[in-house]
């Protein structure tokens, strides 16, 4: 695994962060020391699919990036004849996706499919399990809720969507309180003081984070039935919502 150095020097971050082939490089080793919290999700999301999906369904990983929770579904499926569609707009991390997928053990039986798309344009449908996994902050604010509808609208009755974001917290102490803990996590990870600046300053106005309260408020409002914080660490979050 290759170690993520891309923000060691004061040039590194001066533009907008993109998942780019210098980012698809290091991306495991990134998420590992960046979110904390981030290998609970994906072994989650394993002991998910085998309970929720169903013969003859499909499950989505919606911006599947390197593809760990693409794999981590497969390997949880216990329903056949179902296929995922992992789908990414980043060339570069889809390229690597593939061979990612490609050189894991194919012994299950479920297809993957892979797709240069934006999610915004992608239609679910006969859909079981859905998957974004730090995804949704990456879009525009304003096509979120269409997003999310979308996606409840593909889903089949008792489908689940499993949901994981960067969220930021009403209370303006705590918000402080939490991005401190989780600066000191990256360091702690031996990111420096000026790696963990200039990884910030290159997030600014791409990623943009909302209130656990605004996302179950927008999940709710999709339709669906129940919806439920299950995983948290500083200001990390992951929410399951069943239709």
């Amino acid at each position: 695994m290759n170690e993520d150095r891309i923000y060691t020097t004061e040039q590194d971050g001066d533009e907008p962060f993109r998942f780019n082939k210098a980012v698809a490089d290091v991306f495991p080793d990134m998420l590992q020391r960046s979110i904390p919290g981030y290998a609970a999700s994906i072994e989650a999301i394993g002991s998910l699919a085998a309970r929720f999906v169903t013969v003859g369904s499909v499950c989505y990983d919606l911006g599947c990036s390197l593809g760990a929770a693409t794999i981590a579904m497969r390997q949880g499926i216990r329903a056949a004849d179902c296929r995922i569609i992992a789908i990414d707009n980043a060339p570069a991390m889809l390229e690597r996706c593939k061979e990612i997928v490609a050189a894991e053990d194919q012994q299950s039986s479920t297809p993957i499919e892979m797709k240069l798309a934006d999610i915004e344009d992608t239609d679910i449908s006969n859909a079981s399990m859905v998957v974004m996994n730090y995804t949704l902050q990456f879009l525009d604010v304003d096509i979120r809720d269409a997003v999310i509808g979308r996606i409840f609208e593909g889903l089949l009755p008792g489908g689940l969507l499993l949901l994981s974001e960067k969220v930021i917290d009403i209370d303006p102490t705590m918000e402080g309180l939490l991005v401190d803990l989780h600066h000191e996590h990256k360091r702690r990870n031996d990111y420096s003081q000026l790696e963990v600046g200039r990884k910030r300053a290159a997030l600014e106005n791409v990623l943009i984070p909302e209130t656990v309260t605004a996302h179950r408020q927008r999940l709710t409002a999709a339709g669906f039935a129940h919806t439920a914080v299950w995983l948290r660490y500083f200001n990390f979050v992951s929410i399951v919502a069943i239709k």
